[in-house]
């Protein structure tokens, strides 16, 4: 019988059967014995299988305590008048026993268990006329048998609830997570588009638009020159087709396609001199090594933002990148000789006025843990180093230094040679 702790139907039925079947028991014995009273016998067991056929049927008697108990007090009352008229009654104790333990408190369920033994062993004592401690024991074991199994079902059912509610919460819990881990990773992919497209399309549509306007400032009197700048535009706009090509894919760029780092930032500096008015240098220090795929597609996209905040903003007649291979790790250095600017008075990073330069430079060295200084003065050119340790990773999530071993990085790592060493990253893209 469902009850305020609920049960599975099989023990509901369970119970059911073992009150009929002890019912029965009772009846046939008392006619096989051909009493007197027989016939009230019979009565009596009718009454009581008609009051616990109303317990099954009552939804209010599962639902509300003060119902189950008037429920078994009527119960009680039939079966004490079975019990009067044959000791045969006294079998239904125990199902009673589970009734009550089941329907009532705690408490009030252990003190009608009590009451219930107490009754058949006197009714059961009074109908043999002796006591003895074998008429004691058989209520006494039962009503004890029946207080463990229930509390131990009501007490494995309250840690089946808690584990259950702990499953709910661990449930919804993965699923915040899931969703902040998605979350994070969205924000993590803006950021990584916004540097690729910065470093990539933005600047070479940049380039594009300084040749233009310098085919347009050419003609009409000088028409070689100028279509000499629109074929550079051309070829500008060619790569930037095959960077967006492989900027969808998640290729490595073109420019690192069939030829080292080295000779892809030696080819960068002679494209950079040749479309624009600037004389730009490559050295190589140190003993080249193999580099992952990430640190040599961040030392790139490095350079190429450097260079590009050289031609808009700096005014600079030459420039040097130097790429040194260090015993701890690798150093990139990007050099010239424009105006420079105050690094301590830089605006906040504005993609939307192009100001997203130095940001996205040091997003890209902090991902792989290495370092981005920036040294500059206005009239002393610019410098922009990025350093990365020997140990660097390519998954950023792998390797992440605090913001303090940066610093301290950045304090102490030497500045690139050249003509500028006091003045880091003084191209415009930091502005």
């Amino acid at each position: 019988m469902n009850g305020l702790t609920p049960t599975s139907r099989a023990l509901a039925r369970s119970l059911h059967l073992l009150v009929a079947g002890l019912l029965a028991l009772a009846l046939v014995r008392a006619s096989a014995e051909h009493a007197p009273d027989a016939g009230a016998v019979t009565g009596a067991g009718a009454a009581l299988a008609g009051v616990y056929a109303v317990g099954p049927l009552t939804p209010a008697v599962s639902a509300s305590r003060r119902a189950a108990a008037c429920w078994l007090a009527a119960l009680g009352a039939v079966w004490l008048l079975l019990l009067a008229l044959t000791p045969d009654g006294v079998w239904l104790a125990f199902p009673l026993y589970f009734l009550q333990l089941h329907l009532l408190s705690r408490r009030g369920g252990l003190l009608a268990v009590a009451a219930t033994a107490v009754a058949a062993i006197t009714a059961f004592a009074a109908h043999r006329g002796e006591f003895s401690p074998a008429v004691a024991i058989g209520p006494a074991l039962g009503a004890a048998v029946a207080v463990a199994v229930v509390w131990g079902y009501q007490a494995l059912y309250r840690e089946s609830e808690r584990r259950r509610r702990l499953i709910e919460e661990l449930t919804v819990t993965r699923a915040d997570l899931a969703a902040a881990q998605h979350t994070a990773g969205v924000l993590a992919e803006r950021e990584r588009l916004a540097r690729e497209i910065h470093d990539t399309l933005a600047q070479g549509l940049s380039s594009i638009q300084l040749l233009l306007r310098a085919a347009e400032r050419a003609l009409p009197g000088r028409p070689e020159a100028a279509g000499a700048h629109v074929v550079q535009a051309r070829r500008a706009a060619v790569d930037n087709l095959a960077e967006a090509r492989r900027f969808v894919a998640a290729l490595t760029p073109p420019a690192l396609d069939g030829t080292t780092l080295a000779g892809a930032l030696e080819r960068l500096c002679a494209t950079t001199g040749a479309q624009h008015l600037i004389d730009v240098t490559f050295r190589r220090t140190g003993t080249p090594r193999a580099l992952p795929t990430a640190l040599e597609v961040a030392l790139l996209r490095v350079a190429q933002s450097a260079l590009s905040n050289t031609v808009r903003h700096s005014g600079a007649a030459t420039g040097e990148v130097t790429l040194a291979h260090l015993e701890d790790g690798v150093r990139l250095d990007v050099v010239d000789d424009g105006a420079g600017f105050d690094p301590g008075r830089l605006p906040a990073p504005d993609p939307a006025a192009g100001g997203f330069g130095i940001a996205a430079m040091r997003a890209r060295a902090r991902a792989l843990g290495g370092t981005l200084a920036v040294e500059s003065s206005p009239g002393r050119g610019t410098t922009v180093s990025a350093w990365f340790p020997s140990g660097a990773r390519e998954d950023a999530r792998e390797q992440r230094p605090t913001s303090d071993a940066r610093e301290d990085a950045r304090e102490q790592r030497p500045t690139a040679p050249g003509p500028h060493r006091g003045a880091p990253d003084g191209n415009g893209a930091h502005r």
